[in-house]
């Protein structure tokens, strides 16, 4: 008698991912955490390649991604000399010595439905507002310099969110000794020819040792080469986005007294950021060569640092937009593959951890489905054209007229999607309402406030109280802000306390 037929069970995927560095190494820990069990993954580096890396500022998604990859945050903090952030000081972009920061929080509390800055609005067309800053617990913590992680159950006023700011050269690094722990298999070489099907998609790269990777899904993590995607069609928005180079050196910091954020401040032909870490400080110019020469970025750079740089400058070349797909055939691009914004609201992270989110949502079962790719990229997309719509009003909302690169931006046409955004926002103090994606409702509000963009009318809503009343609200507000931030202790403290723990 024939016993019961025993089932093979399907091959594993086999996933290939071309370039290390941050995306690439992000990818390969996900994928090995996610679907591990059923696929089999192999990333291709060279060291000789070497990374983009400079320095990196993040946005508070980077937290749960570490979480979700079972990482303890301390160990994550000390193995990439990260610091805390609770934000971005945005200098001299609106007005030459006026300053901002965007926060990674809310502003006051909304009441009835109707968001608190309608109500500052008001109070500050009456003559009785502070600052909008006063009401924005993150933002005072930052200007103090303290930090604390927020309690899961505290007040609502006192809630905001965190990210990191860490040495991008170690982030990749400390990712692949976990993946290649749990599995990852890592060839260290070159490819010197893309093997493809009469289909199109791609059988296998030839490394220069002669050897033959195949796969069935590629991944595209070489940086701006773009080996595998790079003959997809390129979408070039530099002409709203002119910022395409930037030169960058670390240096020691002037004190101990580490700020949690990151500086971005206006220069001559764009902006220089300020990144501080535990052991140094990274810093950059990003500018347009239409209107500054290398040599003059670099010495813009050097005349600004607060101490001697570490390194000679180094010079990076790039240009603002981002491939018409995304995820062509059996090629998932990822990183500076896929497109470039430049890291002005520290979204370059963002974008890696969305795309690779997204390509978990559609992973193949088995076979590549069209309509999978097709949502894969429309989801791409979306947050690619959202964040660019952002970058360009921090150069757009501006009153500088001090050179010609501010005066080009400040003039130029911009993409209607934006346009639109901001003449809702002149005439009646709304920002379109989104369910998912990057900057919602507080961020758009921060930068339009903060670059002098304020609004011509708000919402009714906000005479009903007394102008009395309103005022006793908002300064009790701003007041609890204030007592809850001198609670906290010093975030020079808080990274200390960590080390010695």
């Amino acid at each position: 008698m024939a016993g019961p037929a025993i089932q093979s069970q399907p091959a594993p995927l086999r996933v290939v991912i071309l370039g290390g560095g941050t995306a690439g190494w992000m990818t390969a820990a996900a994928l090995q955490t996610m679907v591990g069990a059923t696929t089999d993954i192999h990333l291709i580096e060279s060291e000789d390649i070497g990374i983009v890396g400079v320095g990196e500022a993040t946005l508070p998604h980077l937290r749960a991604f570490i979480a979700r990859l079972g990482i303890d945050e301390r160990e994550f903090m000390a193995a990439t000399q990260a610091t805390y952030k609770l934000g971005i000081e945005f200098s001299g972009f609106g007005r030459e010595g006026e300053r901002y920061i965007h926060p990674f929080g809310t502003y006051g509390r909304s009441l009835a439905g109707v968001g608190f800055h309608h109500f500052w609005l008001r109070a500050r067309a009456e003559g009785e507002a502070s600052r909008i800053d006063e009401y924005s617990f993150a933002v005072m913590a930052a200007e103090a310099r303290r930090f604390a992680r927020p309690a899961q159950d505290g007040d609502p006023i006192e809630s905001f969110g965190y990210a990191y700011q860490f040495d991008a050269t170690l982030f990749g690094p400390y990712l692949r000794d976990r993946a290649t722990a749990r599995g990852v298999r890592r060839t260290e070489g070159r490819v010197v020819s893309v093997e493809r099907d009469e289909g199109g998609d791609v059988s296998a790269l030839l490394l220069e040792s002669g050897a033959l990777v195949e796969g069935d899904l590629f991944i595209d993590c070489s940086g701006f080469r773009a080996l595998l995607i790079g003959e997809e069609e390129w979408e070039d928005w530099s002409h709203w986005l002119p910022c395409d180079r930037a030169v960058a050196a670390p240096c020691l910091p002037a004190s101990d007294d580490i700020e949690p954020y990151t500086r971005a401040i206006a220069m001559p032909a764009g902006w220089r950021w300020r990144i501080p870490l535990r052991h140094r400080v990274g810093n950059g110019y990003v500018y347009s060569s239409k209107h500054c020469s290398d040599d003059e970025a670099r010495q813009g750079l050097l005349g600004a640092l607060e101490s001697e740089a570490l390194a000679e400058p180094r010079v990076l070349r790039f240009s603002a937009g981002r491939r018409r797909r995304s995820w062509v055939g059996n090629v998932v691009s990822i990183g500076l593959a896929s497109g470039f914004l430049e890291p002005l609201e520290s979204t370059s992270i963002y974008l890696i951890q969305t795309a690779i989110t997204g390509l978990l949502e559609h992973f193949p079962n088995g076979t590549i489905e069209p309509e999978e790719r097709a949502a894969f990229n429309r989801e791409v997309d979306y947050e690619y054209d959202r964040i660019r719509d952002f970058l360009i009003l921090h150069y757009h909302a501006t009153e500088r007229s001090d050179s010609d690169f501010w005066n080009h931006v400040r003039t130029m046409d911009i993409p209607e999607t934006l346009a639109e955004k901001m003449e809702l926002w002149r005439t009646c103090a709304l920002v379109p309402q989104y369910r998912r994606g990057l900057f919602l409702e507080p961020s758009w509000i921060s930068v339009m406030i903060g670059q002098g963009i304020m609004p011509h009318g708000w919402d009714p809503r906000t005479e009903f109280p007394s102008l009395t009343g309103l005022r006793q609200a908002m300064s009790g507000l701003s007041h609890r802000i204030a007592e809850g931030v001198e609670a906290l202790p010093t975030h020079a403290a808080v990274l200390a306390g960590e080390v010695a723990a």
